[in-house]
């Protein structure tokens, strides 16, 4: 209590840590598994994040559809969009989503676990109703579309990522809302040519066809794309690593 700046709760802290090691230990894993919820839903076993080999990370808006498949060193195995759904005012017919997201989802490759963005819209506006009622059915087709295995084994291969979980890690929020991460993944892009260990890296078969990619869409900014990368990115660094970069 004679050391100056310690308060009696920071020395009770201090002593617990070293004659109670396993309590904070127990209080760390406790505080990552809250961290991991506001992440990450619904629920997964810790076990099974930290065995993951691969994952597709799949993005969707009113006009088109994206994904990144990413193995664990962050190896981009395959990169897409698509111009699918798009969203028309007034009809919502199941049917109709069905029958033009199942194609693309039967070219999307296997993998361990299917993460798709969670947005942050309101539904206090009522004007983003329709756009929220699109998202979600979008939503509600891939978990029952990919989450084949399910029936059989009651284990989600679907999960849903916090999309400004992602825009902090990545600081590319202004307030609320959550900016371009373009030139971001421009220099990901960079870096794995000029750099000899990039955060993350492309096969060298492909990175001239995935710049090639980046350039076409310079100009209608598809930031599907961009964003199922770097959600990809996030959910490796902060769902299976537990580290920055």
């Amino acid at each position: 209590m004679n050391v100056p700046l310690f308060q009696y709760k920071t020395t009770v802290q201090i002593c617990n840590a070293i004659l109670c090691p396993e309590t904070e230990v127990k209080k760390k894993k406790s505080q990552e598994n809250r961290l991991l919820k506001k992440l990450l839903k619904p629920e997964i076993e810790r076990e099974r994040l930290k065995a993951v080999n691969s994952i597709v990370s799949i993005v969707f808006g009113t006009r088109r559809i994206a994904w990144a498949h990413l193995d664990r060193k962050l190896a981009v195995l395959d990169w897409q969009h698509k111009e699918c759904c798009q969203l028309v005012k007034g009809t919502y017919t199941s049917s109709v989503y069905l029958e033009e997201i199942s194609p693309v989802v039967s070219k999307m490759p296997k993998a361990d676990f299917y993460v798709l963005e969670k947005t942050g819209l309101s539904l206090q506006n009522s004007t983003l109703f329709p756009i929220l009622l699109h998202l979600h059915i979008m939503e509600a087709m891939l978990y029952a579309l990919l989450n084949t295995t399910f029936a059989q084994r009651g284990q989600h291969q679907v999960l849903s990522m916090n999309r400004n979980a992602v825009g902090k890690h990545f600081q590319l929020m202004l307030g609320d809302s959550r900016t371009s991460g373009k030139e971001l993944v421009k220099q990901f892009l960079l870096d794995a040519v000029l750099k000899e260990e990039p955060r993350v890296f492309f096969p060298s078969d492909k990175i001239v066809h995935y710049r090639h990619m980046f350039s076409a869409t310079d100009q209608y900014r598809i930031e599907e794309l961009y964003d199922s990368l770097l959600q990809a990115v996030a959910f490796y660094e902060l769902a299976v690593f537990d580290h920055e970069p």
